[in-house]
């Protein structure tokens, strides 16, 4: 996820959206690509208002577009009722959700998610997982990579099994979960 956002150092070999080279931009322009990054930990300024985490999602613009607040706060209704409140004072699964919230500021094709399920309850999972589907099911396309891989797997239209940095299993989520070498090598059975 760092690599294809620009934020580790490139290797070697292509990376490209929508057929554009991307991999040797910066995060500062890959966002005007149309590629949002949600990373799994410090993903929100705690020293921020919720709205002003919000606002961060749209520096790149001449003004805050209040239709992508609104959208965001129908989206995730509790970030609604905490817009003043310091971001580093929610929960774990509110920050996820404000995180998501400003990623999705932008209105981008691609919404890259790194281990969005981390840290949450167990109770708050499968809704982390519903949002992320009504945001898939609204346009948005989503790249994620998560250690609930069951769950993962039971929501996505292609699922990838990274084996030492290579892929080595690629097919649509049902048909990797009925995979007798992956459920044994991967999914604990």
């Amino acid at each position: 996820m760092k690599s294809v956002f620009g934020l580790t150092t490139y290797m070697g070999g292509a990376i490209t959206f929508q057929e554009t080279p991307i991999h040797e931009l910066p995060p500062e322009e890959i966002i005007h690509e149309g590629i949002g990054y949600v990373p799994q930990n410090e993903n929100v300024f705690a020293g921020l208002s919720v709205r002003e985490n919000l606002e961060m999602g749209a520096y790149i613009l001449d003004d805050v577009p209040e239709d992508q607040i609104r959208a965001v706060y129908d989206r995730f209704p509790i970030l609604e009722e905490r817009a003043a409140q310091k971001a580093g004072s929610l929960s774990g699964g509110q920050q996820q959700m404000l995180a998501m919230g400003r990623a999705l500021m932008l209105d981008p094709d691609l919404l890259m998610l790194d281990e969005p399920s981390a840290g949450l309850a167990p109770d708050l999972v499968d809704e982390m997982f519903d949002r992320i589907d009504r945001i898939n099911d609204d346009g948005t396309s989503v790249l994620m990579v998560e250690q609930n891989a069951k769950e993962a797997l039971r929501r996505c239209d292609r699922g990838y099994v990274l084996v030492n940095g290579q892929n080595s299993y690629m097919d649509d989520g049902d048909a990797l979960l009925d995979d007798e070498e992956v459920r044994r090598e991967f999914l604990g059975g």
